[in-house]
């Protein structure tokens, strides 16, 4: 029996099911049933074979010369409704009842209708080798069928025409199983290679989820955590120094201020770039991401919140103009983060970041900072311990290399080095 379909959804299986065979028609159920439930295109196949093979006995049996069965002239036209009968379970077990038919129809030609149609839905069912031995029994079969129950005088067949006639007709029963079987099989497979082609998109539509959702949260941490910072060392500064002049407090706030109103933006440009449909960095009016040429503002930004960097820089402006914007953009987290993490584990300890590089040499990023002492007191910002999981995701996607940690002069180091295709 062939498999089932499985359960469409959204609509999508045929509109006609009933028309179909069971074996195609989709299962509402967990699994297949083992006997299928005969679709309104099976019952009238079934009628109409029942009532063909009725009249295939019928008309034997009228054919056929009652000599030969004095006791019981009416036993074999019974017996044919028999096995037409029987055909109504052809689908439930095809081989068995196609050898027990094809072996009655030796003695009872009038079994011969149904037993061509009992091969025919074998061929259908079964293999070839279980067709192939089905077929050469019935084709061995009829040479005896007409030696037992010749062809009635009153009729113009001979032996030889009618073994011919049975044969062809056996082999044609057959032929006719095996297309229809190859058929169903192109169309299960066909089948099933869509419910594979939907599986496939939606676990990529699930994976395109997941990859977003850790853009975005990648994109949030790297933009926000340099933002966050900040507001904190300035907001920590007016705790610790309540008694300071009102100017410096005054520019204190006049910072977090605007601090705060850059994060906003920075958060609705990183929120807007996710957004947009082709991955482009500057549609609908968003700001263009940030780039090499941005490295030094950057800089001068994280000293006026009063961290010491001592930055050497040695690539030109114009090669900094033209870097390409997957390039400046991880240069820029690189160094952002690097300082991020300075602000947050060594307070405001000096730190020493170069940057070099030119077209066809790639880029070298290196970062110095100390390390905290036990006893060193400064105002540290919680971290998540995924900003430098992030760099080297984003530095592996661009073919570069990432290091960092303890020096032996007791420093922490950040070393990263990017491809820079001219």
């Amino acid at each position: 029996m062939f498999p089932r379909t499985p359960p469409t959804r959204d609509g999508l299986g045929p509109d006609h099911p009933g028309l179909l065979p069971s074996g195609l028609t989709p299962d509402p159920a967990s699994g297949p049933p083992r006997h299928p439930r005969r679709t309104a295109r099976d019952w009238l196949t079934d009628t109409t074979c029942y009532i063909a093979a009725t009249a295939s006995a019928t008309l034997t049996w009228w054919l056929m010369d009652i000599t030969h069965h004095p006791p019981h002239p009416h036993a074999p036209l019974v017996l044919g409704a028999a096995a037409s009968t029987a055909l109504w379970w052809r689908r439930r077990w095809p081989t068995t009842l196609a050898a027990v038919l094809i072996a009655a129809s030796v003695w009872l030609p009038t079994t011969a209708g149904a037993s061509a149609i009992a091969l025919l839905t074998a061929a259908v069912h079964r293999r070839t080798p279980t067709t192939t031995a089905l077929t050469a029994l019935a084709v061995a079969s009829a040479p005896a069928q007409y030696l037992i129950t010749p062809p009635s005088p009153h009729t113009p067949q001979t032996y030889w025409a009618s073994v011919g006639a049975t044969t062809l007709l056996c082999l044609a029963a057959t032929g006719w199983g095996m297309a229809i079987r190859a058929r169903r099989q192109l169309v299960l497979a066909l089948t099933e290679r869509a419910r594979r082609a939907e599986a496939e998109q939606q676990l990529r539509v699930e994976q395109g989820r997941r990859l977003e959702r850790e853009r975005i949260a990648r994109e949030m941490h790297d933009v926000l955590a340099h933002r966050l910072s900040l507001l904190t060392m300035h907001a920590g500064a007016l705790e610790y120094r309540p008694d300071a002049p009102a100017e410096k407090i005054q520019t204190a706030v006049r910072t977090i201020r605007a601090s705060a109103h850059q994060s906003l933006c920075d958060l609705r440009e990183v929120i807007g770039l996710l957004r947009t449909p082709d991955g482009t960095e500057e549609t609908n009016g968003v700001t263009p991401q940030p780039t090499l040429a941005d490295l030094p503002r950057l800089v001068d930004e994280v000293r006026q919140a009063g961290l010491t960097i001592h930055l050497t820089h040695r690539i030109t402006d114009d090669d900094a103009t033209t870097t390409p914007p997957a390039l400046g953009r991880t240069a820029y987290r690189i160094v952002q983060e690097a300082l991020t993490n300075a602000r947050k584990h060594a307070g405001h300890a000096p730190v020493r970041l170069r940057t070099e590089g030119a077209p066809g040499q790639g880029l070298t990023i290196e970062v110095h900072n100390p390390l905290p002492t036990p006893g060193s007191h400064h105002n540290a910002v919680p971290g998540s311990g995924t900003g430098l999981a992030g760099l080297a995701e984003r530095i592996d996607l661009t073919g570069g290399s990432l290091e960092h940690g303890r020096t032996a002069t007791g420093e922490f180091r950040l070393w990263a080095w990017l491809p820079w295709t001219p």
